[in-house]
């Protein structure tokens, strides 16, 4: 680990100034990225500005039609939650799974989505329930939020401050972890709401992504029959030894038909 200097803020506008006042400076949630990247040296900051001391990022609450989460929620906060279980049952469940026990009680949601890793839970999450991601700065629409493999909206000195999920009709999360990181080798977000039908998936590309015809077929009729056909091309899928592109584009079917059942119990 490299050498540097370590910051923990008490305010948001504290965190901010921090960000932009120094050279190469980076944010930290829960750590649970950041920190074993610093361990193997493969990033060296100038600086460490850990949010875990701000308080008003955290927290659950229901405002009309939405939850609105904090960003530095952790993942067992989420999973266990009785609003979050009582109005998007199937977001308490995506978190209930994220890892093991060590993650999802130090990890947070709003570093999770912040670090869009390709295979990780939440970005299907904001994406299928069309998600607000709020920043000090402003707001940012689940579509145009995620821009690629670790890469999001989030300009340089921009902390997320919560996220809030439009409650659903109908939602399920299925996914099939890797047996050692618990990470989405596939994960299928399926969400009936108001304004239609969303299916975004994980873990299968470089990016969270959607599934237009998995949409217009279900928004006719919900139900894993009306996708069973549905292919989705392996072209610009992942492929590595845990399991090649092809593998990956069967068990988005699979995964996507298991979710629609799962939402309509």
């Amino acid at each position: 680990m490299y050498d540097f200097a370590y910051h923990r803020p008490k305010s948001v506008a504290d965190a901010v100034a921090l960000l932009k006042g120094k050279e190469e400076a980076r944010p930290m949630s829960g750590g649970m990225t950041l920190i074993p990247t610093l361990k193997q040296r493969l990033a060296k900051p100038s600086d460490v500005v850990d949010l875990g001391g701000v308080k008003e990022l955290a927290g659950i609450k229901v405002e009309g039609g939405n939850v609105v989460i904090g960003a530095m929620t952790k993942h067992g906060d989420v999973a266990t939650s009785a609003d979050v279980k009582a109005h998007i049952p199937a977001l308490a469940d995506l978190a209930g799974h994220i890892g093991d026990p060590q993650v999802r009680n130090r990890g947070t949601i709003g570093g999770s989505v912040a670090n869009a890793d390709p295979a990780a839970d939440y970005p299907a999450a904001v994406v299928a329930l069309n998600a607000t991601v709020t920043t000090n700065t402003g707001k940012h629409a689940a579509d145009g939020f995620f821009k690629g493999l670790f890469e999001t909206a989030l300009g340089e000195g921009e902390i997320i401050t919560s996220i809030s999920f439009p409650k659903p009709e109908k939602a399920a999360y299925m996914k099939f972890p890797n047996p050692a990181s618990r990470y989405a080798m596939v994960g299928v977000f399926v969400a009936k709401t108001a304004s239609g039908v969303r299916v975004a998936v994980t873990g299968a590309g470089p990016s969270v992504f959607r599934v237009k015809a998995m949409e217009e077929a279900l928004s006719k009729n919900f139900s894993s029959d009306a996708i069973k056909d549905i292919k989705v091309p392996a072209t610009d899928l992942n492929s590595d030894i845990h399991g090649s592109a092809e593998y990956r584009a069967h068990l988005v079917g699979v995964m996507a038909r298991r979710a629609v059942d799962k939402a309509n119990k």
